[in-house]
């Protein structure tokens, strides 16, 4: 008799064994219809899933939080029935739900097309109509591999001779059509509903492995229903318009080229918008009591092996031999470096912790080519970091201020909705698990000492040590994961470092590491993207330009850029002989925040015509509270213009 417990804590009892669909009817005609699977004890299985046995039972729905995945899983499936269909030469591999959406590779001589997506998805939504019946079967090892081989399906009976002995061999039965897969699905095909499109066909190659055989990888997304697939959609379409290379392009920031792939060349303008970051970061930090140091880019291999990033890192580093033998390596990260300017000196006093210290140190990582992306993924950048070596007293108080400036922080760059995740120990990692379990502790008890909200993002922490992540949340709905603070335990006793106790005995310091931005290049595609190149009048690297309508005003045009300039506000003058409408129209595509314009009429009345980037409306006032209204908001940051807003 099992004894089934639901969400709201209400039991049911069944006489025998019990279907996970006859609990969902049993509470009522409506879940039963609505119901897509169970979650057993906190597993989600199918509906057809049988229980014996008491457990904690809920019912799966398009609304719950599991629905996304299953949804996306079943997809894939679909997808893959619907191209066994369309082309039964086609042999299938792999095809698992992904974040936003799904995925199948297929092996087949002949490349798809993108009219061939059009007709996959045509098939698919028959599919979906046929509402075929999905169930789950246990096969013997060895059939199994048989019936893919006769049909066809080498790379299924590969996977099969994978799977270890000690699990069964599970394949679902959809309609007709069969596949191998460990679950759970849908109780049909017509659950999945059509809030689906196939987006792209790229290459994969099978099992990741770049020395085996090219697959081709359909891509699709699938939702809940309709509006949230629209919504997705148009967040799609304006994550291309917002794209940050084409508006880097139109704005004159930055560009690369295959001469160094990966490195940012910087333009004057991009150049002014990233030292206004760094100028920002070294105020705030600057007031936090952090100093400022500089540590060399390139340093001996025994360094890193001391430290532990040889071993973990080795295959992201850039490495160089020189004639005496030396191995050297550019940095991938200036942790190491920061503890060599703590050990520098006599032993440090309790009394001197904690020790703030922070660098806009530029590192070096290995990125394939293939996953190189613009400012969001490069092999140099530069990194507002910083590390705090304290005592493990102080753990607590130093990162609930570090909470506290990134969140500020944020708000300036107009980022209100921050997302904070608990990343602990990673499989592969340096340190005992008992110095693990003390760092762990130590930073739940500091994210839990500020009250602000936190997920967990199991195994996701740094090799020697778990961190915070923040993640911030764009005008368009997109995450980006940006700062961390991370508790390390192992490090600075691994390079050395130690203090004075109040005992009078050597202790090894804790060494908190913190970036805000991560990346300034990243972070500056991230604003770039956000605001749609609007930029907020205190980060453009343009604040505006002076336009003449005749050349009458091109002396006035120089005074009111040099009055401006007076003020901090980078100005530029446009005295060329083109129609102002012309020169309105390339300021604009270049997302210059004002545009003054100066004919006669202003020269005569010492006036300005003052046009916002973004706005029809043009005003008329005084040259002097032109600047005044202008420095007034580069001095109030982000607070004064919703640039987001109106992008």
């Amino acid at each position: 008799m099992p004894r089934i417990t639901l969400p709201d804590g209400s039991i049911r009892h069944f006489d025998g064994p019990v279907m996970g669909a006859d609990i969902a009817a049993s509470i009522g005609k409506g879940l039963a219809k609505a119901a897509l699977a169970i979650r057993i004890d906190g597993t989600v299985r199918d509906l057809a899933t049988t229980l014996e046995t008491d457990a904690s039972v809920a019912i799966v729905t398009r609304n719950s939080e599991e629905a996304l995945e299953l949804l996306r899983h079943d997809a894939a499936h679909v997808l893959a029935e619907a191209v066994k269909e369309l082309w039964p030469e086609t042999q299938i591999t792999i095809g698992p739900a992904i974040e936003n959406g799904f995925y199948y590779d297929f092996a087949r001589e002949e490349p798809f097309t993108p009219a061939d997506l059009e007709r996959m998805e045509e098939r698919m939504r028959e599919i979906v109509d046929r509402d075929e019946p999905i169930s789950r079967e246990v096969w013997d090892r060895g059939e199994a591999v048989r019936f893919f081989r006769e049909w066809g399906e080498e790379y299924k009976a590969e996977i099969i001779e994978g799977i270890p002995s000690d699990e069964p061999v599970s394949l679902y039965r959809q309609g007709e059509w069969l596949d191998l897969c460990r679950g759970p699905h849908l109780p049909s095909t017509g659950k999945l509903g059509k809030a689906f499109k196939l987006m792209r066909i790229s290459g994969a190659y099978w099992r990741g492995d770049s020395s085996n055989e090219m697959l081709q990888r359909v891509y699709g997304t699938a939702w809940a229903n309709e509006k949230q697939l629209k919504a997705y959609l148009h967040m799609l379409e304006e994550a291309e318009r917002r794209d940050h290379r084409k508006l880097g392009r139109e704005m004159d920031l930055f560009h690369f080229q295959d001469e160094s792939p990966g490195a940012v060349f910087w333009h004057p303008k991009g150049q002014r918008l990233f030292q206004r970051l760094i100028e920002y970061i070294r105020e705030r930090q600057g007031a936090a009591d952090y100093v400022e140091v500089d540590t060399p880019e390139i340093m001996d291999r025994s360094l890193w092996e001391s430290s532990g990033h040889w071993e973990a890192f080795r295959e992201n580093m850039f490495t160089s031999q020189t004639e005496d033998g030396r191995v050297f390596a550019l940095k991938p990260m200036n942790c190491p470096g920061h503890v060599q300017i703590y050990k520098n000196g006599p032993v440090r006093s309790h009394r001197s912790l904690p020790m703030r210290i922070a660098e806009f140190g530029k590192v070096h990582r290995y990125e394939p080519s293939g996953a190189l992306h613009g400012l969001m993924r490069v092999r140099a950048f530069t990194q507002d970091d910083a590390h705090v070596f304290c005592t493990p007293e102080q753990i607590t108080q130093e990162a609930t201020a570090m909470c506290d400036l990134i969140l500020s922080i944020y708000r300036d760059f107009g980022f209100e909705d921050v997302r904070i995740k608990f990343a602990d120990r990673p499989e592969t990692r340096v340190g005992a698990d008992a110095i693990w379990d003390e760092a762990e502790a130590a930073l739940r008890v500091a994210i839990d000492s500020t009250g602000l909200e936190y997920t967990h993002n199991p195994g996701e922490g740094a090799f020697y040590g778990p961190k915070l992540e923040f993640v911030l949340r764009d005008t368009i709905g997109r995450d980006w994961q940006c700062g961390t603070v991370q508790v390390d335990f192992n490090l600075p006793g691994r390079l050395g470092a130690s203090y004075v106790g109040e005992d009078g005995e050597r202790h090894v310091p804790v060494m908190l590491h913190r970036a805000m931005l991560g990346s300034i290049e990243r972070f500056t595609g991230i604003l770039v993207e956000h605001y749609a190149g609007h930029l907020p009048l205190w980060l453009s690297p343009q604040h505006a330009v002076v336009c003449t309508i005749t050349s009458d005003a091109d002396a006035y045009a120089g005074e009111v850029a040099e009055a401006l300039g007076l003020r901090g506000l980078h100005a530029e003058r446009d005295t060329r002989n083109e129609k102002i409408s012309y020169k309105v129209r390339e300021h604009s595509l270049a997302k210059v925040p004002v545009i003054l314009a100066v004919g006669k009429r202003e020269v005569e009345r010492r006036e300005v015509s003052m046009r916002r980037l973004g706005s029809r409306e043009q005003r008329v006032v005084g040259l002097g509270e032109a600047v005044e209204v202008l420095a007034g908001e580069v001095a109030m940051r982000g607070a004064a213009v919703d640039a987001a807003a109106a992008a």
